[in-house]
Protein backbone atom coordinates (compact mmCIF):
# COMPACT_ATOMS: atom_id res chain seq x y z
CA UNK A 1 0.00 0.00 0.00
CA UNK A 2 1.49 3.41 -0.93
CA UNK A 3 2.22 5.72 1.96
CA UNK A 4 -0.26 8.57 2.20
CA UNK A 5 1.15 12.07 2.25
CA UNK A 6 -0.04 14.36 5.05
CA UNK A 7 -2.81 16.75 4.11
CA UNK A 8 -2.61 20.52 4.44
CA UNK A 9 -4.06 20.53 7.97
CA UNK A 10 -1.52 17.97 9.20
CA UNK A 11 1.29 19.89 7.54
CA UNK A 12 0.11 23.16 9.08
CA UNK A 13 -0.04 21.57 12.53
CA UNK A 14 3.48 20.18 12.16
CA UNK A 15 4.80 23.58 11.10
CA UNK A 16 3.07 25.23 14.04
CA UNK A 17 4.49 22.64 16.43
CA UNK A 18 8.01 23.30 15.19
CA UNK A 19 7.57 27.07 15.27
CA UNK A 20 5.88 27.42 18.68
CA UNK A 21 5.94 24.25 20.86
CA UNK A 22 4.63 25.95 24.05
CA UNK A 23 1.53 27.21 22.24
CA UNK A 24 0.79 23.78 20.82
CA UNK A 25 1.26 22.15 24.23
CA UNK A 26 -1.20 24.66 25.70
CA UNK A 27 -3.68 23.87 22.93
CA UNK A 28 -3.43 20.12 23.51
CA UNK A 29 -3.73 20.59 27.27
CA UNK A 30 -6.85 22.72 26.82
CA UNK A 31 -8.35 20.04 24.57
CA UNK A 32 -7.67 17.34 27.18
CA UNK A 33 -9.18 19.52 29.94
CA UNK A 34 -12.31 20.00 27.84
CA UNK A 35 -12.49 16.23 27.24
CA UNK A 36 -12.14 15.66 30.98
CA UNK A 37 -15.16 17.77 31.83
CA UNK A 38 -17.28 16.33 29.00
CA UNK A 39 -16.27 12.65 28.91
CA UNK A 40 -14.28 11.65 31.99
CA UNK A 41 -15.63 13.64 34.95
CA UNK A 42 -18.15 11.02 36.07
CA UNK A 43 -15.66 8.16 35.78
CA UNK A 44 -13.02 10.17 37.66
CA UNK A 45 -15.40 10.84 40.56
CA UNK A 46 -16.14 7.11 40.67
CA UNK A 47 -12.52 5.99 40.88
CA UNK A 48 -11.11 8.88 42.94
CA UNK A 49 -11.99 7.37 46.38
CA UNK A 50 -10.15 4.12 45.55
CA UNK A 51 -7.10 6.00 44.27
CA UNK A 52 -7.05 8.30 47.31
CA UNK A 53 -7.37 5.34 49.69
CA UNK A 54 -4.50 3.56 47.95
CA UNK A 55 -2.35 6.68 48.21
CA UNK A 56 -3.04 6.94 51.94
CA UNK A 57 -2.19 3.27 52.50
CA UNK A 58 1.09 3.53 50.62
CA UNK A 59 2.05 6.75 52.44
CA UNK A 60 1.27 5.13 55.81
CA UNK A 61 3.35 2.04 54.94
CA UNK A 62 6.23 4.22 53.80
CA UNK A 63 6.17 6.24 57.02
CA UNK A 64 5.70 3.31 59.41
CA UNK A 65 7.49 0.37 57.77
CA UNK A 66 9.77 1.83 55.12
CA UNK A 67 10.19 1.77 51.37
CA UNK A 68 10.37 -2.02 51.00
CA UNK A 69 6.91 -2.51 52.53
CA UNK A 70 5.40 0.32 50.49
CA UNK A 71 6.85 -1.01 47.23
CA UNK A 72 5.85 -4.60 48.03
CA UNK A 73 2.27 -3.53 48.74
CA UNK A 74 1.85 -2.41 45.12
CA UNK A 75 2.00 -6.01 43.94
CA UNK A 76 3.56 -9.31 45.01
CA UNK A 77 5.51 -8.99 41.75
CA UNK A 78 7.31 -5.82 42.90
CA UNK A 79 10.09 -5.96 45.49
CA UNK A 80 12.99 -3.88 46.80
CA UNK A 81 16.51 -5.33 46.85
CA UNK A 82 19.50 -3.71 48.54
CA UNK A 83 23.17 -4.59 47.99
CA UNK A 84 26.44 -2.67 48.14
CA UNK A 85 24.58 0.39 49.34
CA UNK A 86 22.40 0.47 46.24
CA UNK A 87 18.67 -0.19 46.05
CA UNK A 88 16.93 -1.87 43.14
CA UNK A 89 13.23 -2.20 42.47
CA UNK A 90 12.64 -5.58 40.82
CA UNK A 91 9.48 -6.19 38.79
CA UNK A 92 8.65 -9.84 38.14
CA UNK A 93 7.82 -9.82 34.43
CA UNK A 94 8.65 -12.18 31.61
CA UNK A 95 11.07 -9.86 29.82
CA UNK A 96 14.49 -8.78 31.13
CA UNK A 97 15.42 -5.10 31.09
CA UNK A 98 16.79 -2.41 33.39
CA UNK A 99 16.37 1.32 33.88
CA UNK A 100 18.33 3.72 36.07
CA UNK A 101 16.63 6.25 38.34
CA UNK A 102 18.92 9.02 39.55
CA UNK A 103 18.68 10.44 43.07
CA UNK A 104 17.23 13.63 41.65
CA UNK A 105 14.89 11.99 39.18
CA UNK A 106 13.53 9.07 41.19
CA UNK A 107 10.67 6.84 40.06
CA UNK A 108 7.04 7.77 39.48
CA UNK A 109 4.38 5.31 40.74
CA UNK A 110 0.88 5.62 39.28
CA UNK A 111 -2.07 3.62 40.69
CA UNK A 112 -4.89 2.63 38.35
CA UNK A 113 -8.26 0.94 38.71
CA UNK A 114 -8.42 0.06 35.01
CA UNK A 115 -5.19 -1.86 34.47
CA UNK A 116 -5.60 -5.10 36.41
CA UNK A 117 -3.62 -7.35 36.25
CA UNK A 118 -0.97 -5.44 34.33
CA UNK A 119 2.14 -3.83 35.76
CA UNK A 120 3.21 -1.26 33.20
CA UNK A 121 6.83 -0.08 33.31
CA UNK A 122 7.75 2.82 31.02
CA UNK A 123 11.31 4.08 30.72
CA UNK A 124 13.75 5.57 28.23
CA UNK A 125 17.26 6.92 28.35
CA UNK A 126 17.31 10.21 30.25
CA UNK A 127 13.67 9.97 31.37
CA UNK A 128 12.28 9.20 34.81
CA UNK A 129 11.02 5.58 35.02
CA UNK A 130 7.28 5.20 35.58
CA UNK A 131 5.50 2.19 37.08
CA UNK A 132 1.73 1.91 36.77
CA UNK A 133 0.21 -0.68 39.09
CA UNK A 134 -3.38 -1.84 39.76
CA UNK A 135 -4.91 -0.90 43.10
CA UNK A 136 -6.41 -3.65 45.25
CA UNK A 137 -10.08 -4.34 44.61
CA UNK A 138 -12.47 -5.55 47.29
CA UNK A 139 -13.58 -9.14 46.79
CA UNK A 140 -10.73 -10.05 44.45
CA UNK A 141 -7.81 -12.22 45.58
CA UNK A 142 -4.38 -10.65 45.79
CA UNK A 143 -2.26 -11.40 42.71
CA UNK A 144 0.56 -13.88 43.21
CA UNK A 145 4.05 -13.66 41.79
CA UNK A 146 5.17 -15.43 38.65
CA UNK A 147 7.74 -17.34 40.72
CA UNK A 148 5.00 -18.75 42.98
CA UNK A 149 2.84 -19.73 40.01
CA UNK A 150 5.82 -21.56 38.50
CA UNK A 151 6.55 -23.25 41.83
CA UNK A 152 2.95 -24.50 42.10
CA UNK A 153 2.89 -25.79 38.53
CA UNK A 154 6.17 -27.64 39.06
CA UNK A 155 4.88 -29.10 42.34
CA UNK A 156 1.80 -30.53 40.63
CA UNK A 157 3.71 -31.69 37.55
CA UNK A 158 5.26 -34.64 39.41
CA UNK A 159 3.09 -37.76 38.86
CA UNK A 160 3.23 -38.91 42.49
CA UNK A 161 2.35 -35.48 43.85
CA UNK A 162 -0.50 -35.25 41.37
CA UNK A 163 -1.87 -38.58 42.67
CA UNK A 164 -1.58 -37.38 46.24
CA UNK A 165 -3.30 -34.10 45.31
CA UNK A 166 -6.22 -36.01 43.75
CA UNK A 167 -6.65 -38.00 46.97
CA UNK A 168 -6.45 -35.12 49.43
CA UNK A 169 -8.72 -33.02 47.22
CA UNK A 170 -11.54 -35.37 48.29
CA UNK A 171 -10.85 -34.98 51.99
CA UNK A 172 -8.15 -34.81 54.69
CA UNK A 173 -5.72 -37.73 55.00
CA UNK A 174 -2.80 -38.63 57.23
CA UNK A 175 0.63 -39.50 55.88
CA UNK A 176 0.05 -43.15 56.74
CA UNK A 177 -3.28 -43.28 54.92
CA UNK A 178 -1.72 -41.77 51.79
CA UNK A 179 1.20 -44.19 51.96
CA UNK A 180 -1.17 -47.16 52.19
CA UNK A 181 -3.44 -45.89 49.43
CA UNK A 182 -0.60 -45.46 46.94
CA UNK A 183 1.78 -48.15 48.18
CA UNK A 184 4.49 -45.66 49.12
CA UNK A 185 6.69 -45.31 52.17
CA UNK A 186 5.70 -42.74 54.78
CA UNK A 187 8.98 -40.76 54.35
CA UNK A 188 8.41 -40.60 50.59
CA UNK A 189 4.89 -39.27 51.11
CA UNK A 190 6.20 -36.72 53.61
CA UNK A 191 8.77 -35.43 51.12
CA UNK A 192 6.13 -34.91 48.43
CA UNK A 193 3.72 -33.28 50.88
CA UNK A 194 6.49 -30.89 51.94
CA UNK A 195 6.85 -29.73 48.32
CA UNK A 196 3.09 -29.14 48.03
CA UNK A 197 3.03 -27.36 51.36
CA UNK A 198 5.96 -25.10 50.43
CA UNK A 199 4.05 -24.16 47.26
CA UNK A 200 1.06 -23.13 49.38
CA UNK A 201 -1.23 -25.86 48.08
CA UNK A 202 -2.01 -27.64 51.37
CA UNK A 203 -4.25 -27.07 54.36
CA UNK A 204 -3.10 -28.86 57.51
CA UNK A 205 -5.03 -29.74 60.65
CA UNK A 206 -3.83 -31.55 63.76
CA UNK A 207 -6.12 -34.09 65.41
CA UNK A 208 -4.54 -35.54 68.50
CA UNK A 209 -1.18 -36.96 67.48
CA UNK A 210 -2.09 -37.09 63.78
CA UNK A 211 -1.58 -34.40 61.15
CA UNK A 212 -4.21 -34.29 58.41
CA UNK A 213 -3.44 -32.94 54.95
CA UNK A 214 -5.98 -31.54 52.51
CA UNK A 215 -5.58 -29.79 49.17
CA UNK A 216 -6.32 -26.05 49.25
CA UNK A 217 -9.16 -26.17 46.75
CA UNK A 218 -9.63 -22.39 46.58
CA UNK A 219 -5.96 -21.76 45.86
CA UNK A 220 -5.77 -24.64 43.38
CA UNK A 221 -8.88 -23.43 41.56
CA UNK A 222 -7.21 -20.03 41.05
CA UNK A 223 -4.07 -21.58 39.56
CA UNK A 224 -5.27 -21.12 35.98
CA UNK A 225 -6.28 -17.48 36.47
CA UNK A 226 -3.11 -16.81 38.50
CA UNK A 227 -1.03 -18.20 35.65
CA UNK A 228 -2.86 -16.08 33.09
CA UNK A 229 -2.48 -12.94 35.22
CA UNK A 230 1.23 -13.61 35.67
CA UNK A 231 1.70 -14.02 31.91
CA UNK A 232 -0.31 -10.89 31.09
CA UNK A 233 1.34 -8.86 33.83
Amino acid sequence: MPRRRPGPRQAAFAERLLADPPAVRALVRKMLEDCQSVFFADAWQRVLPDLAADSRRKADLLARRGLAEAVGAMSPSVSLHESDGRRRIVIDKLQDSTAIATDRGGVTFIPTVFGRPHLLAVYAQGWRPVLQYPVAEAGLPEPVSLALVQQRLEALAHPIRLRLARTIARGPHTTGELATAWQLSAPEVSRHLAVLRKAGLLITERRGRYMLYQLDLAGSARLGSDFLEAVLR
